[in-house]
């Protein structure tokens, strides 16, 4: 009888077959390691070594005027006068005499350090803001959702075409700066939303009936669950400064001194390259901006996976 016992119970003490599967599974199953997150990380990382190590392997007194030949094409093509493009110059001159090159590697850094330090501006005010709506609430709650909505319906663009028209020289840092006016209100709203559903969670409580004080429960313990919004606000936020400075840079009221995407098409509108088959003069930094719009939105698509588990799910 005991046999038999021991019988019927052996199948159950066999080890599981499937365990040191699932464990390697569960190693490398991490939200962080999806391909559109990687993807966009990857683009923008690319335009930020080209920044860095360019400067390295080109020369960059050719973003001078009058350092070049004027008007030559990218290698490959010829322009109205029938001249030929040069590996001197493999992606061809402009109207001034600058090296299109030397301008893409270094302005295409410039316009994303514009969109990151606006972005990073936008958001620290809005962690401030959020964290400050979200936990003291009663009238300062009221006071900042009444001013952040009230910021929301300002027309951005048109107050920072004032500002700009009437200040004679603007810097990259501060173009940044008066950007980051209008990037804060967006980050403000989703943080106090975020913060006043977690302030109700379990895990939140317990801290609070454990003696942790107010600055542990927003930074210690609702902070590192807001890390992939907060990610995901400040890739939006870069996008949009990045686009507004484009838009005020085309209207020729960006930095007059340092080379950027924006400035470069404004000054291939100024010079009429559309109608003398420039292409290369706004075509370049045109694409050049939208493999960073690319970029941008495949790490915001990536971190929205992150965050969000049924979209993880939906694209598995």
């Amino acid at each position: 009888l005991l046999s038999e016992i021991d019988a019927s119970l052996s199948p159950s003490l066999e080890p599981v077959p499937s365990t040191p599967k699932m464990g390697r599974l569960n190693r490398w199953d991490t939200p962080w390691l999806n391909w559109k997150f990687l993807s966009g990380m990857s683009i923008i990382g690319l335009i930020v070594l080209i920044g860095v190590f360019g400067r390295l392997f080109w020369n960059m007194d050719l973003v001078y005027v009058a350092s070049s030949p004027l008007n030559l094409p990218p290698v490959g093509f010829e322009n109205r006068r029938g001249q030929q493009g040069t590996w001197e110059h493999p992606l061809g001159t402009e109207n001034r005499g600058c090296d299109m090159l030397a301008l893409m590697v270094i302005g295409a850094p410039n316009s994303l350090y514009v969109g990151a330090v606006a972005a990073s501006l936008g958001i620290s005010i809005g962690v401030i803001l959020g964290f400050m709506a979200g936990f003291i609430g009663n009238w300062v709650d009221d006071l900042i959702r009444l001013i952040s909505d009230t910021t929301m319906t300002i027309p951005s663009l048109l107050v920072l075409i004032i500002i700009q028209a009437l200040i004679p020289q603007v810097s990259l840092t501060l173009m940044a700066f008066l950007l980051a006016l209008f990037a804060w209100p967006s980050p403000t709203r989703l943080i106090r939303a975020q913060v006043l559903s977690m302030r109700e969670s379990g895990y939140v409580q317990m801290a609070r009936l454990s003696g942790a004080s107010v600055f542990r429960l927003m930074f210690g313990e609702i902070m590192p669950n807001l890390l992939p919004y907060l990610a995901a606000s400040f890739i939006g936020s870069a996008a949009g400064s990045i686009l507004a400075a484009v838009g005020l840079e085309g209207l020729g009221l960006g930095p007059q001194r340092v080379p950027t995407l924006g400035r470069t098409i404004y000054l291939a509108l100024e010079s009429s390259a559309l109608l003398r088959n420039m292409w290369w003069w706004w075509g370049l930094p045109t694409l050049v901006l939208a493999i960073i719009f690319i970029g941008l939105l495949l790490i915001n698509l990536g971190l929205d996976e992150i965050a969000n588990p049924r979209l993880r799910r939906a694209s598995g």
